[in-house]
């Protein structure tokens, strides 16, 4: 029987400016769709799970445009709601080098934002689950958005689904101090916890030792005590941390850590990628996603961080938020088949 796992949050139209052209440059954009929760949806759809999106989208021909992007890729749309007046957007422009890339949102009283909590039958939606995964992009959308959130997880708590949260702190829209107020409380109906030294730090107020991401220097130790301060103050069953190494907008090292009762008592660091990058933007959702599959389909959870970890790696070659691969290429990638020769 395919597992049904559940995802709840905001697609958004993404504008992206064509190539490495900057924003002041652009006469045209490119269109897709994306939004943290939506991109591990359709990569566990992509890997064979029956996955479902919970949202709100306007009725109107963009909301339909996103929806239809969704089916296209497997995504069930059964419990996304219909109305609101506008879907968020989202403007990228792509950095290159020692140029970082930019994201401007336009995202403010979009459709899933004004959702009330009541809008949902989350009974419904959560029966016979095996889980559920949100992101604290989607409680900072503001207070109607931080109460569909709570409903979400008890519902999924009650029907005894593995819930997961990527961190995923957003400065612009909302602060530290917001943030954590909302936050902290949540972490009760949490089993797996994501997050990278930023979001721990932001979200949580827990900081990962002296490590510098933008010069390029790892404190494995102190990410080692994180994740056991992690796990012991807020009891998660899990806690994977993603360690990003940016040389520049176009060269990162990728790696990351878990931490459980199983084959992680003892902290495990990953095997680690160098990646020449296409597109960093859904990277984290995809390790998300990589780790979500790799735990309910490996009988090691090493086996599965290592799944995680190559997922995202091959996403960040992929233009785009979705992660478009199969399984068995990750299964290649983790077992070291990372030469890139074409395939004939």
């Amino acid at each position: 029987m395919t597992q049904k796992v559940v995802t709840f949050g905001e697609i958004m139209l993404r504008l992206s400016t064509p190539g490495f052209s900057r924003f002041v440059q652009a006469q045209k954009f490119d269109v897709t769709y994306g939004g943290g929760e939506a991109n591990v949806a359709v990569a566990l759809s992509n890997y064979g799970l029956d996955s479902y999106f919970v949202s709100k989208i306007p009725t109107h021909e963009i909301g339909q445009s996103a929806v239809n992007h969704l089916r296209r890729y497997g995504v069930h749309s059964d419990y996304i709601v219909r109305g609101g007046d506008r879907l968020g957007i989202y403007f990228l422009e792509t950095g290159a080098s020692q140029r970082a890339s930019k994201v401007v949102y336009d995202r403010a009283n979009s459709a899933v934002s004004q959702m009330q909590a009541a809008e949902v039958d989350w009974d419904k939606v959560m029966a016979n689950v095996r889980w559920f995964h949100w992101t604290g992009i989607t409680p900072a959308l503001g207070e109607t958005a931080q109460v569909a959130v709570k409903a979400a997880c008890e519902a999924a708590h009650k029907a005894g689904a593995t819930i997961s949260c990527d961190l995923n702190f957003r400065k612009k829209l909302w602060t530290e101090k917001e943030a954590q107020a909302i936050m902290q409380p949540l972490m009760k109906y949490v089993d797996v916890c994501i997050a990278n030294e930023e979001d721990a730090e932001k979200s949580l107020g827990m900081t990962a030792g002296e490590t510098d991401v933008e010069g390029g220097k790892l404190d494995e130790a102190g990410y080692f005590q994180l994740a056991k301060r992690l796990k012991k103050e807020y009891d998660f069953e899990t806690v994977a941390i993603t360690l990003r190494e940016s040389f520049s907008a176009s060269r990162n090292g990728w790696s990351a850590l878990l931490h459980d009762d199983k084959d992680c008592a003892t902290p495990y660091r990953s095997r680690r990628y160098e990646i020449q990058l296409v597109d960093r933007v859904g990277g984290g959702d995809s390790f998300a996603s990589g780790l979500i599959y790799g735990l309910l389909s490996k009988n090691d959870t090493r086996e599965g961080l290592e799944f995680a970890v190559a997922a995202s790696c091959l996403k960040q070659t992929i233009p785009g938020d979705f992660n478009l691969v199969s399984v068995d290429e990750v299964e290649k990638l983790a077992a070291g088949g990372g030469s890139g020769r074409v395939e004939r």
